[in-house]
């Protein structure tokens, strides 16, 4: 039987929904306005693509966008000195710095200089250092795999007592992904290119979470009969079927994985829309913080 499709679209479309409507009555019973600054420097077409889809989905939202954009060659001081400013300004509420950054900038600085009540990214060494502490709990949990989170819950995966297996470990997603599976009481497997015997611990997984960025890589005999499957890759590739020649696909052999899987996430379609989501639910969380 094939697997049951996570619809991320709906699910983060349901999220976006929530968020309007605690925007709206934030607004009406408090007088506060939610709002996102974001933090472009340099000229990536696909980071303006994606600044762009966040300042869409701010204005859905009912949320102020503060759009400032810095040029390629922008100083590392000239970008702490913007995100200094955003920090003081109480109409925003949350900042997002746009990566990646050109060379000359250090992320980690960066991110370290952003408030950690503003860090709606949830990259704050601070808020993943509280991620990964038991009994506590972050300002703001990383938005891509915050949604990964979401979208086993919404879709009614069990994650207490299950073998779960993250493959990847990258600050972004990977490592706050398997700290919030262990919070929520999993058995937690992180795998890497150094993993022995990849394929038989991918096999054990009940849940897992593919984020390692390579087309393909896991098949459709690698997972578990009934597991859950999040893929979160996001990989171009040749397709002479297609009018752009190329296509979008995940970590996973979804064509063979759908097969065995109980529930599984496509590409595109199922994490992605979660990302975006989530961060206006972490903008809307900041705003209400301050009322």
């Amino acid at each position: 039987m094939a697997a049951t499709i996570i619809d991320g679209k709906q699910i983060a479309a349901d999220v976006r929904a929530e968020v309007k409507e605690g925007v709206t009555k934030l607004r009406e019973g408090k007088g506060v306005v939610a709002g996102l600054a974001t933090v472009l420097v340099g000229a990536d077409p696909a980071s303006h693509k994606y600044v762009s889809m966040k300042r869409k989905a701010c204005a859905e939202a009912g949320i102020e966008s503060f759009h400032h954009e810095l040029p390629e060659d922008a100083t590392q001081d000239e970008v702490l000195k913007l995100v200094a400013s955003l920090g003081a300004d109480p109409k925003v509420h949350g900042i997002l710095v746009q990566l990646p950054l050109p060379k000359q900038v250090d992320e980690e600085t960066i991110l370290d200089a952003v408030p950690l009540s503003k860090d709606v990214d949830g990259f704050h060494p601070l808020n993943i250092g509280a991620l990964a502490m038991k009994g506590r709990d972050p300002e703001f949990m990383p938005c891509t795999p915050h949604g990964c989170m979401v979208l086993l819950e919404r879709s009614g995966t069990e994650i207490s007592g299950a073998n779960a297996v993250v493959l990847g470990r990258s600050n972004i997603v990977g490592m706050p992904a398997a700290l919030m599976l262990i919070k929520h009481n999993a058995t937690v497997t992180v795998c890497h290119s150094r993993t022995k015997d990849l394929q038989a611990t991918v096999r054990e997984a009940d849940i897992l979470i593919a984020a390692i960025g390579r087309a393909h890589f896991v098949k459709g005999d690698w997972i578990k009969p009934g597991a859950t499957v999040i893929d979160v890759g996001t990989n171009v590739i040749d397709d002479a079927t297609r009018k752009s020649g190329k296509r979008l696909v995940g970590d996973v052999d979804y064509a063979a994985a759908v097969e065995v899987a109980g529930k599984i996430t496509p590409v595109p379609g199922g994490v992605g829309p979660m990302t975006i989501a989530m961060l206006m639910a972490n903008t809307l969380r900041a705003a209400e913080k301050t009322a």
